[in-house]
C-alpha cells in the first residue's frame, strides 16, 4: 500500500480530533476522538462513546455529525487517543474502516502505520470490501 505525505491542512485535523478529545477525555467512557474534513472546509468531530457491551467508536461519530448537517463529501477523517503524555493518531478497527469504504470511500484517512503517521484512501485500508446487492 502506498502513503501520501501529511500537509499542513492534515496537521490541522489531527489537532482537531485532539482538542475535542482534550474537552471531552474520560479515561472509560471517552478515550478516541476524530475529525472529519468535509468539502466545504468544514470539520466536524466526535469523541467514542462507551456504553455497557459496546459503543461507537469516535469515527461514526465524526461522520454522523458531518451527515446530520447536510454533508456528503469528506476530504480525510483522523481519529487520536491520549496517551501517557501526547495524544496519538490510530488506526481504525475494522469496523470503522468498512464504514469508511460505504460513505467515504475516496477520502484520506490519516492513520498509524508501524508508529508513524501516514495517509491513505479509505478503500485502500480494506481490500474486497464487503459491498451491499445493491451497490
Amino acid at each position: 500500500m502506498s502513503f501520501l505525505p501529511l500537509t499542513p491542512e492534515d496537521q490541522k485535523l489531527i489537532e482537531a480530533a485532539r482538542e475535542v478529545l482534550q474537552r471531552n477525555y474520560h479515561p472509560v467512557r471517552h478515550s478516541v476522538g476524530a475529525a472529519v474534513l468535509c468539502a466545504s472546509g468544514r470539520i466536524y468531530a466526535g469523541i467514542n462513546v462507551e456504553a455497557c457491551g459496546y459503543g461507537p467508536c469516535a469515527e461514526p461519530i465524526a461522520l454522523g455529525a458531518a451527515l446530520t448537517n447536510g454533508e456528503r463529501e469528506f476530504l480525510a477523517i483522523v481519529a487520536v487517543c491520549k496517551g501517557e503524555d501526547e495524544y496519538a493518531v490510530l488506526s481504525p478497527c475494522g469496523n470503522c474502516r468498512q464504514l469508511l469504504v460505504d460513505y467515504a470511500p475516496e477520502a484520506m484517512v490519516i492513520f498509524s502505520d508501524d508508529g508513524q503517521v501516514v495517509k491513505t484512501q479509505a478503500r485502500n485500508l480494506l481490500p474486497g470490501a464487503y459491498r451491499s446487492c445493491f451497490d
